[in-house]
């Protein structure tokens, strides 16, 4: 572990571990498999609440179905609240497109329908975000056997996890803290 300032630490991962998502092999299955779905912020919880409607024209007709029967957000089993799912699959704001897993509410913000791009969680992946003590934030790295073509994509283009995840991390962070983590992967110890 990294630590950047007082409130940040980062996992060695993150800064040396290569990734880069190749659709063209994972067919976007982060979105389908797992055991619940998108962890999401309160803000986003609200977010979603107002504005699901506006991504329902991208979004499958049972991913609606479920929307409409659990809400646009859902609690999960260990009290996390998370994007609902279409019959324990796939996410409900989910869609496929040429065989690829899609993201209706990313299709509707690059359209210029809405200020939200995706949960900072799809956004950040592979990285997750943990809240520690004192109001420290830790990014680790999630390694997911699902994900071993983004590792291969990444390691050939040698194009590091927080490389790969430069804008959403400055959106976060902001660019000072970006610097820090680039600064503390090209010069480990």
């Amino acid at each position: 572990m990294n630590k950047l300032g007082d409130s940040l630490i980062v996992s060695g991962q993150v800064l040396s571990e290569c990734f880069c998502c190749d659709l063209s092999a994972c067919k976007g299955i982060c979105c389908v498999e797992g055991d619940s779905g998108a962890p999401l912020t309160a803000e986003e919880c609200t977010l979603l609440e107002q504005e699901w409607p506006t991504y329902a024209p991208y979004m499958q007709k049972n991913g609606i179905r479920s929307i409409e029967k659990l809400g646009a957000w859902v609690t999960d089993c260990e009290g996390d609240s998370v994007t609902p799912l279409i019959d324990g699959k796939e996410c409900a704001y989910a869609f496929f497109e040429n065989g690829i897993c899609c993201c209706a509410i990313e299709r509707a913000w690059s359209k210029g329908e809405t200020s939200f791009r995706k949960p900072i969680s799809c956004w950040l992946y592979p990285v997750r975000v943990q809240k520690l003590a004192n109001n420290t934030i830790a990014l680790n790295y999630h390694e997911w056997h699902l994900c071993q073509a983004a590792c291969g994509k990444g390691e050939q283009l040698k194009l590091r996890v927080f490389e790969f995840l430069r804008e959403p991390l400055i959106h976060c962070f902001g660019e000072e803290t970006y610097k820090a983590i680039q600064e503390a992967a090209d010069n480990p110890g």
